[in-house]
């Protein structure tokens, strides 16, 4: 057998290792597709419609759990609660029966974040003839429907407690 006769079967065994070593390193080490979606953050929707405080506290309890359980896997969550129709009085100054509960949650959590219907608002208003003040963690948006829309087509997963 020539000299090159002998080095190429020795070649081909080095190749078929180094090739071996590269996929089991590649199988056992994160893409850099998966690495970005570990550090992308988990979003939730929460949408409480209905004035009715058990389902109040239910979306509350939601959120608390779910940012909970991603601390304690050390990942980054973000939850909003939108209120609209009967479900503003979650938000209102003078109506809300969980009040207390939000400024707390929004004092210790602060990946939850509590979005209130401008249309709602502005009808409540009329409705009442007085203005509908807010508690201070309530931000205000256009329309609650709408931003449960843009925040699903964003890909935020959507829960209704």
């Amino acid at each position: 057998m020539t000299k090159l006769g002998r080095v190429a079967p020795t070649v081909a065994i080095c190749a078929i290792a180094v090739f071996l070593v590269a996929s089991i390193a590649s199988a056992q080490s994160p893409s850099a597709a998966e690495s970005k979606a570990a550090a992308k953050a988990h979003q939730l929707i929460l949408q409480v419609n209905t004035n009715d405080p058990a389902t109040m506290n239910l979306a509350l309890n939601n959120a608390a759990n779910v940012e909970q359980y991603y601390r304690d896997l050390n990942e980054k969550v973000e939850i909003e609660i939108v209120a609209f129709g009967p479900g503003l009085h979650m938000l209102r100054e003078d109506t809300s029966p969980v009040k207390d509960r939000i400024k707390s949650l929004a004092g210790t959590m602060r990946t939850i974040s509590f979005r209130a219907c401008g249309n709602t608002q502005e009808n409540m208003g009329r409705a009442e003839s007085k203005k509908i003040t807010l508690i201070p963690q309530a931000t205000v948006v256009d329309s609650g429907v709408v931003r449960v829309i843009e925040l699903q087509e964003q890909g935020w997963s959507y829960v209704r407690p």
